[in-house]
């Protein structure tokens, strides 16, 4: 699993800090003796997809030096209610600081890799894998992308600049018989330094995908609020009309749920993407208990 770029995360973790910390803790400062020291543990109280542990212990060094997580439960592991995630020592007041942002990040971000696990184990047996999009929250893609790789799902591209993406009002600007206009499109998109893939975005089966597929050069054919059966005649499309190394996989996008995923996923579909992953993930339960 790709790792977390630090570097694109650095001023967010600053920013989270200086929003609550502010600089003291007065509450900390009057409770606890400035030499006290003790043990705090990081606690799931549902069952959940682990992400965002690394975040936790950069949090905590930012705080203090001192204080140390020893991690207990990896991210992309499961855990259960009651499980342990991480063990903090070190001081007990600028453990108590820290407590709230630490517990920020871990929240959210546990909450997109389970929520992106339920989507994955929904498909299981199938071929389609899921992917996110770029609907998150300004600041937190690096994060959110990070957490849903824990979950076992796909990035999409991470910023415009990575792939080509011709989508619906990309396409009407074309006009009618744009499959000319198109080709000579995806050729120089091709062309750019950087891009990762070529994508195509089509509304219907019958008037834009038969074009579509004739197009060299599409990696990626976006099916947008389709039906099911929509979606597998456009797998059956595809089959019929692209031979050999020229088979653009088909992703399946809009109104996907939980409830629906795994009829979408058994139309042949190669990928599902979601905004509902990140968009609507719901931060999970996760709480700090210091031992006494």
């Amino acid at each position: 699993m790709k790792t977390l770029d630090f570097k694109r995360i650095d001023k967010l973790i600053d920013m989270a800090i200086e929003e609550d910390y502010g600089g003291r803790d007065p509450s900390s400062e009057l409770m606890i003796p400035a030499k006290a020291t003790g043990k705090a543990y990081i606690i799931s109280r549902e069952e959940i997809v682990v992400s965002g542990m690394n975040i936790a212990k950069e949090v905590l060094r930012r705080y203090d030096p001192k204080l140390k997580l020893r991690i207990l439960k990896r991210d992309g592991q499961r855990a259960n209610v009651a499980d342990r995630l991480g063990v903090i020592e070190g001081p007990i007041r600028t453990m108590l600081s820290a407590e709230r942002v630490v517990l920020n990040f871990l929240q959210r971000m546990c909450g997109i890799a389970t929520m992106t696990y339920k989507y994955v184990h929904a498909t299981r047996g199938t071929r389609a894998k899921i992917y996110d999009t770029r609907k998150t929250i300004p600041g937190w893609r690096e994060l959110e992308k990070y957490a849903v790789r824990c979950g076992k799902g796909h990035n999409h591209r991470f910023s415009l600049k990575e792939a080509v993406m011709f989508k619906d009002n990309h396409v009407a600007q074309l006009g009618k018989n744009f499959e000319p206009r198109l080709r000579k499109l995806v050729e120089k998109a091709r062309a750019i330094e950087g891009v990762k893939f070529v994508c195509v975005e089509v509304d219907h089966v019958d008037d834009q995908l038969n074009h579509v597929l004739k197009v060299p050069g599409v990696d990626v054919v976006l099916l947008d609020n389709m039906g099911q059966w929509q979606y597998t005649h456009a797998v059956e499309m595809r089959n019929k009309m692209c031979k050999g190394k020229h088979k653009p996989q088909l992703e399946a996008s809009g109104g996907i749920t939980l409830n629906n995923v795994r009829q979408i996923a058994l139309c042949g579909v190669d990928r599902i993407s979601i905004g509902a992953i990140t968009h609507s993930a719901v931060s999970v339960d996760i709480g700090m208990d210091r031992e006494f």
